[in-house]
């Protein structure tokens, strides 16, 4: 994370000022085009409290954005110019605040206002540097999604066009989309394109109705050689809206050009779209980002984990990770980020008792409820022993390894406590649990086999 210079004494009293650090700070690191679209609305609703910091945005799409994106980063941004700070709330403006207030000093006034577009205006955007086709970690649920999306950014004649990329939230669509713009401009360096969100073009196309300039609108979508339309669901029941990106896709279709929109949901199971408009939509190529499995999700943190070469990450962490994380590769990125971003700050190396303080309350929410007795099946069943073998007083290796490991997956993999688990396997006491824990962890650092067992036993739990 970019570092920030304390505030003085005097100036660590002032949230608005701290507020102006922590602005100039975002524009630095996320990139000015990153800033200006996202960040850029983001207002100081409330500086009184110096310990609880509350920010506005004018819709509820920006505030959810960045709430998923950049609420982590925010609080951490403001604690290190004012260690005080205990939270930062990110809320939707009501009209009333909005028109009170600013993200910046408002400009000079001009002789001649424009209303500033929302669609990119250039043409040619810069498109997020980490989310590139190298970048992207592939495995069978998403395979079809990338390929498509190679396809279509090569040149020549498109394959077909649109390409319709859907999946929930957080499995890779931006990603994918940002990578066909690099790699189109990239093989093509005088072509143009224009990259929005379904909710950018809404409002847009409403500002040019207001200001009667539909026309210069529909030339600047029209005339690119790329158009990409991202969160497309959000324009679902808006009919003149609809009108207007109907003709635009068949302006796209006739003249061959490329095309690609992403939602979260296919074209058949969108709500409050016009049937005409849902068979365009399905005409070209449909695919679909289906949730990333288990060696996907270790996969991902090991890749990310590669352009964090300073940071020392045990594998057992990893594993953690993405085993425990399974909602979305978004917020296994970000529970990345944050873990990262503490061991930092507080100069801690990152061990597993770490991240579960770091990330409990993320490890809780996101786990998929794995019962004890769940596991002491799945590992007889690997070790081909019995259940009650497991429970037994019986120390043959044959039994005690299975047994040492079926402790290690219960303390990863469930919420119970050390007695508890104890208690599981034949009344142990806890520390026969820790023990079995730390012998497993030391045998998965050489032991390909037991390392391996493991693994395996982790994405037969996961399912």
């Amino acid at each position: 994370m970019t570092q920030v210079q304390p505030l003085d004494r005097e100036e660590g009293q002032d949230v608005a000022k701290a507020w102006a650090h922590v602005r100039t700070n975002l524009r630095r690191s996320a990139g000015q085009r990153l800033f200006d679209q996202w960040l850029k609305p983001v207002v100081l609703i409330d500086g009184s409290d110096s310990h609880a910091v509350r920010l506005g945005l004018p819709s509820p799409f920006l505030t959810q954005w960045v709430k998923n994106h950049y609420a982590e980063r925010l609080l951490l941004e403001f604690r290190a110019v004012l260690p005080g700070v205990r939270s930062v709330t990110l809320e939707t403006m009501q009209d009333s605040e909005q028109r009170v207030l600013s993200a910046e000093p408002a400009p000079a006034p001009v002789a001649a206002p424009r209303t500033e577009s929302v669609v990119e205006p250039a043409e040619r955007p810069t498109f997020d540097p980490r989310f590139t086709f190298d970048r992207f970690v592939v495995s069978g649920t998403n395979r079809v999604a990338f390929n498509a999306a190679r396809t279509v950014a090569q040149p020549g004649v498109p394959m077909f066009s649109p390409l319709y990329l859907h999946a929930g939230t957080g499995q890779g669509k931006t990603h994918l989309m940002h990578a066909i713009g690099h790699a189109f401009l990239e093989a093509n360096p005088g072509a143009t394109a224009i990259y929005s969100t379904g909710e950018r073009f809404m409002f847009e196309f409403v500002q040019a109705l207001r200001n009667k300039d539909t026309l210069a609108f529909k030339k600047r979508l029209r005339s690119v050689d790329l158009l990409m339309i991202d969160d497309l669901q959000f324009i679902g029941g808006k009919d003149a809206t609809q009108e207007e990106f109907f003709h635009t896709v068949n302006e796209f279709m006739s003249a061959g050009k490329r095309l690609v929109i992403a939602a979260d949901r296919a074209p058949q199971a969108l709500e409050g779209f016009e049937p005409r408009l849902v068979g365009r939509l399905g005409a070209g190529l449909v695919a679909d980002i289906k949730p990333a499995e288990l060696d996907l999700r270790r996969a991902i943190v090991e890749r990310k984990l590669k352009d964090m070469p300073a940071v020392d990450m045990p594998a057992e962490v990893a594993d953690l990770l993405a085993a425990r994380i399974t909602t979305n590769v978004r917020e296994l990125e970000g529970a990345l980020n944050r873990l990262v971003a503490y061991a930092s700050l507080s100069n801690e190396a990152i061990t597993i008792d770490f991240a579960t303080s770091v990330l409990g309350e993320v490890l809780r929410t996101s786990q998929r409820r794995i019962t004890i007795d769940e596991i002491q099946r799945a590992v007889s069943a690997h070790f081909e022993v019995k259940q009650l073998d497991l429970i037994s007083a019986r120390r043959a290796v044959a039994i005690a390894r299975p047994r040492q490991i079926a402790m290690y997956l219960a303390k990863r993999l469930t919420t119970r406590s050390l007695p508890e688990i104890g208690r599981k396997f034949g009344n142990r006491d806890h520390s026969t649990v820790i023990h079995a824990v730390k012998r497993i962890e030391d045998l998965r650092a050489k032991d390909v086999e037991i390392d391996g067992a493991v693994r395996a036993l982790m994405r037969t739990l996961e399912g």
